[in-house]
């Protein structure tokens, strides 16, 4: 059972675009995350989009906006092989150099604990320019001709600034932005470590000292950057890791409850049914059944 957390050498490939043909490749795209923003523009079909606990069906024209660390997993919506474009990149990558404003990291991770929208429709899609975008810069890759790079970072700033601006016109003051310090670095690399040790008995103390943290001072930071404790995201990647149990193999629940942390099988059935609202059995049953 692979890990959920993606690696990407952010140095060597601070961008990724291309395009995904359900049809072509390795499909449905299994639950997973990474320190990387991902857009995701439909091109043809309908795509099932769960992210961080919540399911989005994206149509035709429309835009989805994945925040770096959110476990995220892509099925179809309608059974046939979707079409789309993506945009994987690393917010630090794209600095603003404005004076008077916060970093775009800073103001995603904002938006993100603001619940700001992250799933756009045609209309709005069309407004900020998506389709020209996405087609231009496949071309320039395809292409690979002088200033590519550039032409390429000028576009994805024109749409990572288009948000902001909707996100601004929807009540996102940026004013109120916390400005995150330099070395918070470790703690956003401590979601990867809980990921390797999913399986084992973690312990919040224990994580706040790979940190080189304080318990208190840990808690409230990992609260600040992520939106819930430690603890209760500790549960949140266990029922993320049991879903691909769940889905993608035939493993009983006694089982499935060892390889992902929990006490015993029915701490697992109590934890599953207070995030989904159905037990395992019945998320296995109701899955096998749309995907048929």
């Amino acid at each position: 059972m692979h890990y959920l957390f993606e690696k990407q050498n952010s140095l060597d490939t601070p961008m990724e675009i291309f395009v995904f043909d359900a049809s072509r490749e390795v499909f449905p795209v299994k639950p997973h995350w990474h320190y990387f923003a991902e857009l995701i523009y439909m091109i043809r079909g309908s795509a099932e989009i769960e992210c961080d606990g919540r399911t989005e069906i994206a149509n035709e024209g429309e835009l989805m906006l994945l925040h770096p660390s959110a476990v995220h997993s892509i099925f179809s919506a309608d059974g046939k092989p979707p079409v789309y474009a993506v945009f994987k990149l690393h917010l630090r990558h794209f600095p603003s150099h404005s004076s008077y404003a916060p970093s775009l990291t800073d103001i995603y991770r904002f938006a993100r604990a603001e619940g700001m929208p992250v799933h756009f429709d045609a209309e709005t899609s069309e407004k900020l320019h998506c389709g020209e975008i996405f087609t231009d810069c496949t071309d320039e890759m395809q292409a690979r001709r002088y200033g590519m790079d550039m032409m390429v970072r000028a576009q994805i700033y024109r749409l990572l600034f288009g948000i902001v601006r909707l996100w601004i016109d929807a009540g996102l003051c940026i004013d109120r932005c916390p400005v995150t310090a330099a070395d918070d670095h470790s703690i956003e690399n401590i979601t990867e470590y809980i990921d390797a040790h999913i399986e084992e008995s973690i312990k919040v103390s224990d994580i706040a000292a790979q940190c080189h943290m304080s318990y208190s001072g840990f808690a409230a930071k990992f609260h600040e950057m992520y939106g819930v404790s430690c603890k209760e995201y500790i549960e949140r990647m266990r029922i993320y890791k049991a879903e691909e149990y769940l889905l993608f193999t035939d493993h009983d629940l006694s089982f499935i409850s060892q390889q992902t942390g929990f006490s015993d099988c029915s701490h697992f059935i109590r934890s599953f049914r207070r995030h989904r609202g159905i037990t395992p059995k019945q998320y296995r049953v109701r899955k096998s059944q749309t995907d048929s």
